[in-house]
């Protein structure tokens, strides 16, 4: 392949809301494209192909060097020439993160009543109280909500993955964990909306179908096209915007969920975005590595 075969055409603008994609910015993006496209070429990523790739985004050169020395610091990214070009490679520790987000964003297990709730009881001595915002924080990407400071509950299915987690973060000496029944005395279609922040997150589904509904009926309305770049970028960024939101949504019963419940629009969407986008965004992503 020519070097000229596989040149980046000029990003057509994309506007996003900020409120949708407040994470849009290039550290966002890197970790997009690298869990999305290099962890299938074992995990590194040379620094041309990375800004060739986020260019088509619009990020400079300067930025996206920038954005990956701050993840170098951070642990996500490691340094790594491979025959002598310069790269990145994913850390142990972001490929677990990165498969626990795949869990969460593409295989996304429906929850029944009747299967109950995992309760997480802490208690952490005032001597080692740093450890409780770590402990917090944790359940609260696991999707917990706070029934008071010290107990916290989930629908049972993300039991595996919060001891698991709890684990590996050297957490679990502070943790009791229980399999519950609801049994009283309030009604638990109106308890779940004190434990969870359900409104904020319903607007946050409602926001990303709002932005990115135009990009599918664009895509649908030209299915002759076969613009690689473009669908490289609408996927990228659809998935920054998507992939906070299962971190915020403890996945509850779709019975204990308002009627109306924006989630359901918005997961379709991501979804036929996913299916219409993934392969030609593929295809600029291994043309984009294959430049040099």
């Amino acid at each position: 392949m020519t070097r000229g075969s596989a040149a980046v055409a000029a990003p057509r603008a994309v506007e996003v809301d900020p409120a949708v994609v407040p994470e849009s910015r290039p550290r966002a993006l890197i970790v997009t494209v690298y869990g999305l496209y290099a962890r299938e070429a074992g995990g590194w990523m040379s620094v041309a192909t990375l800004i060739r790739l986020l260019g088509r985004l619009g990020v400079e050169e300067a930025a996206v060097r920038s954005a990956t020395s701050r993840l170098k610091r951070r642990g996500i990214l490691e340094a790594e020439r491979v025959d002598g070009v310069a790269g990145y490679a994913l850390s142990a520790s972001a490929r677990r993160i990165l498969e626990a987000g795949d869990r969460r964003i593409f295989s996304r297990p429906p929850a029944r009543r009747s299967d109950g709730w995992v309760v997480v009881v802490f208690s952490v001595p005032e001597s080692e109280r740093q450890h409780r915002h770590r402990l917090r924080s944790s359940l609260v990407r696991l999707g917990f909500g706070s029934v008071s400071p010290g107990v916290w509950i989930a629908p049972w299915h993300r039991e595996p993955e919060a001891r698991e987690v709890l684990r590996q973060e050297d957490l679990d000496a502070y943790v009791d964990v229980f399999r519950a029944q609801h049994e009283g005395f309030g009604r638990v279609e109106e308890e779940v909306s004190q434990w969870w922040d359900l409104e904020r997150l319903d607007a946050l589904y409602r926001q990303f179908h709002e932005v990115f509904t135009p990009t599918l009926a664009t895509w649908r309305a030209h299915r002759g096209r076969d613009d690689a770049g473009q669908a490289f970028a609408d996927l990228t960024l659809a998935l920054t915007a998507w992939r906070r939101l299962p971190f915020l949504d403890p996945g509850l019963p779709r019975d204990l969920l308002p009627q109306d419940w924006a989630g359901d629009e918005a997961t379709e969407l991501f979804q036929a975005l996913q299916r219409r986008l993934k392969r030609p965004a593929h295809r600029f992503a291994d043309d984009a590595r294959g430049a040099g």
